[in-house]
């Protein structure tokens, strides 16, 4: 119908598209398409609000991305809709203000259509921990869609909306857009405000778009990065389309690491990064292997960092404050520990039995303190690469989507799922999903593009000259 939100604005400006009409038709899809359990609930008055919006854009007075209806994942704030992180622990509960991304979509006239299923707390690679089910991928529903931001990068690839809000810990806006098949960006820790955002491991976490366009996706990027006072790690900058612009994208660096094709990749998703490199090589692209020499790490120091900042994150969970209580226990420490066993679901206590474990006195520093060393060496590598190329070119994940249960019973063979990127939430750097063809299966393969801090607007600008240029999908 559009092939982006600009387009779609001109639609409603010049009455070939009624807006109004159009949110009750993205309704109607979403309960016809109910057995993907893409949505954890549905905003009130969306119809009213899109109405509301249309008037607006015909008289002229509108925002940057009014009437773009977007779905956001159930961990971030939206003032009095369910805030559950997907967990029986949060059932019912309603917060009472919105995220600075949610203020800003909303300053802009976005709409925002419901709030999407994730793995619980944003925890897993597969979208199979959530309380509420796990969510189907659309490309094919005997496949996960990715995790932990499944349920909205299956919400964009569906057609329910525009554009999602997911976050990133370790890979979880990269790794579904990947498997779905559409773009996804992590940005530079700091880049978005994490104020509204219930925190797994604040150090890690970053809220970011996903779209079926680079156009969308950078309008998305562009409203909510900048300065927050609420965020302690706002830093203050941003991101700007105009960047975009002033940027020759041909001229830039690219670099592959070596370390990410040893074992363990499909054959197919090797292949096809391959025919890419060449074919960027043909276009007279300057590209060349490089070395991230501690990546092999990466997945360790990642899930002993994060789950270390998850236990303490969510011993605020506790039935006093907030969320489901215990109301059966006499004692105080029962009512705690009832509340928790009964509100957490296996993935949750696992991780943060780890996290409590590497944290324990006589065990600091033989894990936690040397996976916080092992998180300068990686980024050292990273800024090694960026003394010398602009961005780095990998895959987004060692295989297509899996068969759902696949990998419920191997934890480990789960966590491996995050190989390729993991090392970008560790050094802080953005990464964004390109699609780049499909397997034998017709399973979408992802492709990833890495650069140094705050450097969205190359990403954007190279993937750009690849969605364009090299008709890679």
């Amino acid at each position: 119908m559009y092939k982006n939100h600009s387009e779609k604005v001109q639609k409603i400006i010049s009455g070939i598209l009624d807006l109004k009409e159009h949110t009750k038709d993205l309704l109607s899809s979403i309960e016809k398409n109910s057995d993907l359990n893409a949505f954890n609930s549905i905003s009130k008055d969306v119809v009213e609000k899109a109405a509301s919006v249309a008037e607006k854009i015909k008289s002229g007075k509108h925002g940057k991305l009014a009437g773009m209806t977007v779905a956001v994942k159930d961990v971030i704030s939206v003032k009095n809709e369910p805030l559950t992180c997907s967990s029986e622990i949060l059932k019912n509960f309603k917060p009472l203000y919105d995220a600075t991304v949610v203020e800003k979509l909303l300053e802009e006239d976005a709409i925002i259509i419901g709030k999407t299923n994730c793995d619980e707390f944003a925890m897993g690679s597969s979208n199979e921990n959530s309380a509420f089910g796990p969510v189907l991928n659309p490309v094919n529903k005997n496949r996960v869609p990715g995790g932990s931001s499944g349920g909205s990068a299956v919400a964009v690839a569906a057609g329910l909306c525009d554009a999602s809000l997911g976050t990133d810990t370790g890979g979880s806006i990269r790794q579904p857009a990947a498997f779905v098949g559409i773009y996804g960006l992590k940005p530079t820790y700091g880049l978005v405000s994490r104020f509204g955002l219930t925190a797994y491991a604040s150090s890690f976490d970053s809220i970011g778009p996903f779209a079926n366009n680079l156009d969308d996706l950078s309008a998305i990027l562009e409203v909510i990065s900048g300065e927050d006072k609420k965020d302690s790690t706002s830093s203050g900058k941003k991101f700007t389309r105009e960047s975009l612009e002033n940027l020759d994208a041909s001229k830039l660096k690219i670099g592959y690491p070596k370390e990410f094709f040893g074992k363990g990749i499909q054959s197919e998703v090797k292949e096809n990064f391959l025919k890419v490199i060449q074919k960027l090589k043909s276009a007279g692209i300057e590209i060349s292997e490089v070395s991230l020499p501690h990546n092999e790490y990466s997945i360790a120091a990642y899930y002993i960092l994060t789950t270390a900042e998850a236990s303490s994150n969510l011993a605020r969970y506790d039935g006093v404050r907030y969320g489901v209580r215990d109301l059966n226990s006499t004692e105080l420490k029962e009512m705690y520990e009832q509340t928790r066993s009964i509100g957490f679901g296996k993935e949750v206590k696992r991780r943060i039995m780890l996290g409590t474990y590497v944290l324990s006195s006589g065990y600091y520093d033989a894990y936690y303190k040397k996976a916080q060393k092992v998180r300068r060496l990686i980024k050292n590598d990273f800024d090694n690469v960026f003394d010398n190329f602009d961005l780095i070119l990998s895959p987004t994940t060692p295989t297509t989507a899996f068969k759902l249960g696949e990998k419920t019973n191997d934890p480990l063979q789960m966590y491996l799922a995050d190989v390729y990127t993991t090392s970008a939430n560790l050094a802080g750097i953005p990464g964004l999903n390109i699609p780049i063809g499909f397997d034998n299966d017709n399973l979408p393969i992802g492709m990833q593009l890495m650069s140094n801090q705050f450097c969205e607007d190359k990403i954007i600008s190279f993937a750009k000259i690849l969605e364009n240029e090299m008709n890679l999908s």
